[in-house]
């Protein structure tokens, strides 16, 4: 739900200022453009070209005439025609010294950049400095220029020198230029306070406002468009990490060139122009540093990728000379809409783009979102820094103030850098009102809910996982259930229910009532009671959140179940820091539903009533987390992830029949590289010492079912499961696995058909105490250990895919067939 702002991207941008000089620099010779060429006004106004030689020089002023300059190139002086808003300025090169030039500049530049890695603790305003705070004001539109649009639509005459002849009128690109005449299409507006201190940096946001929503959006506030800072290894734009052209490997990812000199703040600086080594489309950064030549810190930056989007996000410092350092003052993010060959599919909406230009391509009608722009500003302000601070909760990355989303017009006005025009206060009208008649509102909500699993039914949200499966035992499981929503009251919940199996005959039921007990820390109190069935030997972590899946494969093929009966009380709580976890009592009726008895001490028990107490603890400790009035919200995922959970069972309380502890841990370590790749582990162990019946024991998830040939075995796989591994083939009282995974890029090998290959191995050992107590079942146990590797072929068609996997090491099966497993794959992508 995060990304479904990116409806409003893929657009081509087009910035008006009072005064505003627009055009490209060309070489004279090849005509080719020149990247990154200097422009400046008379009166100091500075900008540079971008990768295609395009500029748009503003001025508050207007100005006789403008200078463009480049290294190896003789300078130009352009006058200022009236009338021409496009200046296209051709630059001619230095013939003699053109070879010198470019020889004598290519080793400067690295020693430059070498200097700027070297020196990077010594400038890096989060290293040298103990602490620092400072207010900001962003404001973020999605506009266009009216003006981009062609002339001949807003008339159904056209002038010809025959006279007037008619022309139809496009009325899209005419109701579209009528509209971004009087209104942006999106607008929000953000007042911050940052605090650094302790190496934590947080966001309180003091005021908030979105146009068209009364309650703001909290997934664009968190969205992450450029990097704060320009020393991080790693610089990530719009969302994407890519290796930090003065990260301390630079210099093997990228070519840098010298342009020219700068004077920035009054200090000179050397303009460095980088780019990734790599030679394919879209490969990486590009751009220009400022490097003052001094202390070879970053007084400008300027990062650019071009592929399918046009993304840049330019970085502007002020110099402190009492700290001899660069503090970030201003941030500017701009998204354009690229080239690809593709219509791609957005939530829903369909994006058009233009190919790249081959000699068999025609360029398709361009469409009113074409000129339509994105365009994100943050001014920094109030600047303080090496003074005492206290951040509050600084575990916490963004925290939204509970006033936020009600300031006033004089809040606003005082820390807005300019004050809105009439544009600007026509998008706050209009699009409450349109949102209001169109209940935007709603069907974000809508779409949030459905995304995790859930039909909104006025006051009610029903569980879409509810309504249909199969198993062995059950057969077709039909059912209905759900949860009501903050319609119906904020603070406390109903849940439930109910499903009837068409194999045994039976109906299942689950109700429950909560309330919140703790707003800021989500911390909810409730009761259930339970009559249904579970599948034997497998391990649930109470914490984990239950992906949305149209089917969940591995029960498929599972006969073996027991049947709970079951009163719990719990705590759900967030006020351990980047910890959610869950408390409970429990009181539950076992019945196995399968040839089984549990021996302890000579008597028989065929079923059994279990109390126990459990915490169930998801730890994230390198998540960033964003704390809104609503409660607490993960809004960057950070690995390794850690998830612990202990059973006790309590003897002689509401007659429980053993005596057990279980203690279960998983972690997951996610690494994606800035190639594309991606590398997933996953470890989890399990621990059950007591008495404790097989029921509630270890399976190690197997998803393999008992058939002679591979073909009958073909089903569907699952996510972490073993694949040639049989139902009840193998149990433990305390095992270890193992996963490793890794995803290369989709391949293209059909326009339609781009397979991701993701090689896979999984290992486990385990050990089985007191096999003499469970009686009924033929199980083998995993002291010698379980080994399989194979090959994952998803998405090679509408999220289709293939996987094979091969079993060996000791518990190998004699005949060769038995140790393979083919199964099909489905990756439901509700993004792109």
């Amino acid at each position: 739900m995060k990304h479904f702002c990116i409806l409003f991207f893929f657009f081509t941008l087009s910035i008006q200022a009072q005064f505003q000089v627009n055009g490209i620099v060309k070489e004279s010779t090849a005509n080719k453009p020149l990247a990154f060429a200097t422009i400046t006004s008379i009166d100091g106004a500075t900008t540079i070209s971008d990768v295609d030689g395009k500029f748009s020089l503003s001025s508050k002023n207007s100005i006789p005439s403008f200078e463009v300059s480049y290294v190896g190139y003789f300078k130009t002086t352009v006058p200022i025609v009236k009338g021409q808003n496009y200046y296209t300025v051709l630059l001619l090169p230095k013939r003699d010294d053109l070879k010198e030039v470019y020889i004598s500049n290519k080793k400067p530049a690295l020693a430059i950049i070498n200097k700027v890695i070297e020196n990077k603790n010594k400038n890096n305003p989060q290293i040298k400095l103990k602490t620092f705070e400072f207010k900001s004001y962003n404001k973020l539109i999605v506009s266009a220029n009216p003006d981009s649009i062609k002339g001949a639509i807003d008339s159904v005459f056209i002038e010809k020198s025959i006279g007037k002849t008619f022309s139809k009128i496009d009325s899209s690109a005419y109701k579209f230029k009528e509209i971004i005449n009087k209104q942006h299409l999106f607008q929000t507006e953000k007042v911050s306070q940052y605090q650094f201190g302790n190496q934590k940096l947080k966001e309180t946001i003091l005021g908030t406002k979105m146009a068209g929503f009364k309650q703001p959006v909290y997934e664009i506030l968190a969205f992450n468009l450029q990097s704060f800072s320009v020393y991080d290894s790693s610089y990530e734009l719009f969302e994407t990490k890519y290796n930090s052209p003065i990260a301390n490997d630079a210099p093997t990812d990228y070519n840098y060139k010298l342009l020219d000199t700068i004077a920035i703040n009054g200090r000179m600086s050397y303009m460095i122009y980088f780019k990734n080594k790599k030679k394919s489309k879209a490969s990486g950064l590009e751009g220009v540093l400022c490097i003052d030549q001094n202390n070879f810190a970053v007084s400008k930056a300027i990062m650019r990728i071009k592929g399918v989007l046009d993304i840049s996000g330019i970085h502007e410092f002020e110099y402190i000379p009492q700290e001899e350092i660069w503090f970030p003052i201003r941030k500017t993010f701009k998204i354009v809409k690229g080239k690809n060959d593709d219509d791609i599919k957005i939530l829903g909406g369909t994006v058009q783009f233009d190919g790249d230009v081959e000699k068999d391509f025609q360029t398709r009608k361009k469409t009113p979102s074409d000129i339509t722009y994105l365009l994100s500003k943050t001014d920094n302000f109030d600047i303080q820094y090496n003074t005492p601070i206290k951040i509050k909760q600084n575990y916490i990355s963004v925290e939204i103030k509970e006033d936020a989303i009600n300031k006033s017009e004089r809040f606003w006005d005082s820390y807005r850098k300019d004050s809105l025009d009439i544009r600007s206060q026509k998008t706050y009208l209009a699009l409450d009102s349109i949102a209001i008649k169109r209940r935007i509102a709603s069907r974000i909500r809508f779409g949030r809910k459905i995304i995790n699993g859930f039909l909104p039914l006025g006051f009610f949200d029903m569980d879409l996982r509810k309504i249909i499966s199969y198993n062995n035992y059950e057969g077709f499981r039909l059912g209905f259930g759900g949860i009501t929503n903050d319609q119906f009251l904020k603070n406390f919940r109903i849940e439930g229910y109910t499903a009837y199996g068409t194999k045994d005959g039976n109906f299942k039921y689950n109700a429950g009532l909560s309330t919140r007990v703790g707003k800021l820390s989500d911390s909810w109190i409730g009761v259930s009671y339970t009559d249904d069935v579970r599948e034997i030997a497998s391990t649930l972590y109470t914490i984990e959140k239950r992906p949305f899946k149209l089917y969940d494969p591995r029960p498929i093929n599972i006969s073996t179940f027991y049947n709970y009966v079951s009163w719990k009380a719990s705590l759900k709580t967030q006020i351990i820091p980047k910890t959610e976890s869950i408390w409970t009592l429990n009181r539950s009726e076992i019945e196995p539903k399968f040839n089984y008895v549990y021996n302890l001490n000579n008597k028989l028990y065929s079923n059994y009533i279990m109390t126990t107490a459990m915490v169930s603890l998801q730890w994230n400790p390198f998540s960033d987390y964003m704390q809104t009035p609503n409660g607490r919200v993960e809004v960057e995922k950070g690995y390794p992830k850690f998830t612990f959970q202990f059973t006790q069972s309590l003897p002689k309380v509401l007659d429980n029949d053993f005596e057990f502890s279980k203690i279960d841990f998983k972690t997951e370590f996610e690494k994606n590289y800035l190639n594309g790749q991606k590398t997933n582990l996953l470890f989890e162990a399990g621990y059950a010492i007591g008495d404790i019946p097989l029921t509630h024991l270890y399976n190690t998830s197997p998803n393999n079912i008992t058939k002679e040939s591979i073909i009958q075995r073909i089903t569907f796989a699952g996510k972490n499961s073993f694949e040639t591994m049989f139902f009840n083939e193998f149990f433990s009282t305390e095992f270890v696995y193992f996963q490793f995974k890794h995803g290369f890029n989709r391949v293209t090998i059909l326009k339609k058909v781009k397979p991701s290959l993701v090689l896979v191995s999984r290992m486990a050992w385990g050990n089985l105490q007191k096999p003499e107590q469970h009686v009924g079942l033929d199980y083998k146990t995993l002291n010698e250990g379980y080994f399989e590797s194979g090959i994952e072929l998803n998405q090679i068609f509408k999220g289709l895919g293939l996987t094979a996997f091969y079993r060996y090491g000791p518990n190998q099966l004699s005949q060769f067939e038995d140790n393979i497993a083919v199964k099909l794959s489905y990756v439901l992508n509700l993004g792109l």
